[in-house]
């Protein structure tokens, strides 16, 4: 593709739509991707042990989906948690139209399919359930991390799920060291390659220092 990356705002590559069969929220769908976006042909690895070892959700309120790509954890999230508000956020707009396209499909009016700007400043998260872009580069990826996390509501959390050799233990050390006092971080599970990583948002300052713990 060149240039044209999944994170790109606007990819160049053919749209090429095509159907896949998925499994989200324990429901087998059929759902619609396309090519310049991520993980195309299938539910990649990463979030699949993202939602292996994520908790329930939250039975209501606003939910983030960063860098949502054409949608599974913004659907597993609306089928999951009916009376919630999903924002699904991405800078691709080929990957928020394939959002709106599922979500239309499968009857979800609870998505909101939307590029960064256009998330309400008013808006708190409940949870932020994130595959975040890696590849984006880490200043990007942390510019990213430093405008939502803050975001969360008090005693929220946030579960992001990063590849091992792409640097998710580097990525923790800088989650600790970037949010306190007021937040933990903590590695929440490891599976096929790659870490769950929990930011959880406390009502108040921790009285102990936040540490890096596996």
């Amino acid at each position: 593709m060149g240039s044209d990356h999944y994170f790109s705002a606007t990819p160049a590559s053919a749209e090429n739509l095509r159907a896949i069969n998925v499994t989200l929220a324990d429901r087998d769908l059929e759902v619609t991707t396309a090519g310049g976006v991520f993980s195309p042909d299938r539910l990649d690895a990463g979030t699949a042990v993202l939602f292996a070892n994520m908790p329930p959700l939250p039975p209501g309120g606003d939910f983030l989906d960063l860098g949502s790509g054409w949608g599974p954890i913004s659907i597993t999230m609306a089928l999951a948690a009916p009376h919630s508000t999903v924002w699904a956020v991405d800078v691709n707009e080929r990957a928020l139209d394939l959002v709106r396209r599922n979500a239309e499909a499968l009857g979800l009016t609870n998505i909101n399919a939307v590029l960064p700007d256009d998330v309400p400043d008013d808006v708190v998260f409940r949870t932020i359930r994130s595959n975040p872009p890696i590849r984006v580069g880490k200043d990007v990826l942390h510019g990213m991390l430093e405008r939502w996390i803050p975001r969360l509501d008090e005693h929220s959390d946030a579960w992001l799920v990063v590849q091992r050799n792409l640097g998710s233990d580097s990525l923790q050390r800088w989650l600790v060291a970037t949010f306190q006092p007021g937040y933990s971080v903590h590695r929440a599970a490891t599976g096929k390659g790659y870490r769950v990583l929990k930011v959880r948002r406390h009502g108040n300052p921790p009285t102990e220092p936040i540490t890096l713990t596996d």
